[in-house]
Parts: structure tokens; C-alpha cells; sequence
């Protein structure tokens, strides 16, 4: 968003505010002596406060690539090749009401969400500060397949996404939790009516 932009917003959010006030006011009429407002007007001062604001500085402070996930977890690199299957199955741990004073799933209901949604998505998770895990996504042929959404254990996201000129998220707490996922580099892709990962090793460089 530009810098005017976000002024005009601003200011245009006070200017609100104080519309909302005004129209909610009552005129109780005049009681006692009035005098003259000496203090500048509130919403004229806020609108110069804002015009007189560095936003030079407030924008060069802002740093995506700094942003982290809360409670990201590093996983290690994959010690060898392998592969295990994870049973999607889930109970209710609550009754889902049906809108109308039912009960529509009642607790402990148990089901597998890849019996009822079509997944032909492959997840690749792997550490984007390790240059021979960010090599082997390339050399892998992962970019140009569609249907692949990439994953960052680790790393910037804005630096690895420049690199392989595609857009990369993180694997948070939940999808590791989900997928049990051990180690990195894995692939985590729909098998029947479970979802398979595979963990690969990925040679170090000689040197």
C-alpha cells in the first residue's frame, strides 16, 4: 500500500470516529459561563501529527523477510531414505450441531476427510537455510509441477522464494504435528486412504 494511501485511510478512519460522535451527541443546551476553546482543534491535530509522521522510516522498518510462524520447529535432515504412511482418521472430540437444535456429528465420531475431499496436492517440506536441501527441490523438478506447494522448516522465506522463483510458506507446528513429520527433506502426497511421506537423504557436497 502507498504511503498516501495509508494517510488517507487514516485520516479518513478518524474523520469517522468523529462523525460517530457527533451524530450520538445531545444538545443539552448551555449551562453556566462559556468561553472560547483555547486547545486546537483534536481531529486538526491527529490529521497533522499524521502529515508531519517519518513514514520513510515506518516503511524501511517493516521486514517480511524477518517474519516466523509462532512456534515453528526445526526438524533435522534426513538421515536416510524412507517412507511411512499416516492414517488421516479423526474422532470429534465435541458434537457438531446441525444449526436447527440437533446434533449433526456427535462427539467421537470418527472419520477420514480423504474418503469425502478430493487431495491431489503433494506437500515438499524442507529447510530453506540448508543450500543442498534448496538444491535438491530444484534439481528434483518440484517448480515446475503443478499441483506442489512448497514448505519451509526453516529459512527466509523471501530470499528462498526469489531463488527458486515460486512462492514458499512454512511448515507450522499443526502440519508437523499432522504429518509427523521427523526429518527434512519430506514429500507428503495422498496414498489410497492415507497420506504417505517420504523422508529423503540428500548427499553432502564433497569439501
Amino acid at each position: 500500500m502507498k504511503k498516501a494511501a495509508i494517510k488517507t485511510a487514516l485520516c479518513a478512519g478518524v474523520l469517522a470516529v468523529a462523525l460517530a460522535s457527533t451524530v450520538s451527541a445531545k444538545n443539552l443546551g448551555v449551562v453556566g459561563t462559556t468561553y472560547d476553546i483555547a486547545e486546537p482543534d483534536a481531529l486538526q491535530e491527529i490529521m497533522e501529527r499524521v502529515e508531519k509522521h517519518d513514514w520513510d522510516k515506518e516503511f524501511a522498518s517493516i521486514k517480511p523477510e524477518a517474519y516466523r510462524p509462532p512456534g515453528l520447529r526445526e526438524l533435522p535432515r534426513a538421515q536416510r531414505t524412507r517412507s511411512f504412511l499416516v492414517d488421516m482418521t479423526y474422532t470429534l472430540d465435541r458434537d457438531i450441531p446441525d444449526g436447527r437444535g440437533g446434533i449433526l456429528y456427535p462427539k467421537g465420531f470418527t472419520f477420514n476427510p480423504l474418503d469425502h475431499v478430493f487431495f491431489d496436492q503433494a506437500l515438499v517440506i524442507f529447510d530453506g537455510d540448508d543450500p543442498e536441501q534448496v538444491a535438491w527441490v530444484k534439481e528434483q523438478g518440484y517448480l515446475d509441477k503443478p499441483g506442489v506447494l512448497l514448505l519451509l522448516s526453516q529459512g527466509d522465506y523471501v530470499a528462498v522464494g526469489k531463488q527458486l522463483q515460486r512462492a514458499v510458506q512454512y511448515a507450522d507446528a499443526r502440519i508437523v504435528d499432522r504429518f509427523q513429520l521427523k526429518a527434512v527433506p519430506s514429500v507428503v502426497a495422498k496414498q489410497g486412504r492415507y497420506m504417505e511421506v517420504v523422508e529423503y537423504e540428500v548427499p553432502r557436497n564433497a569439501g
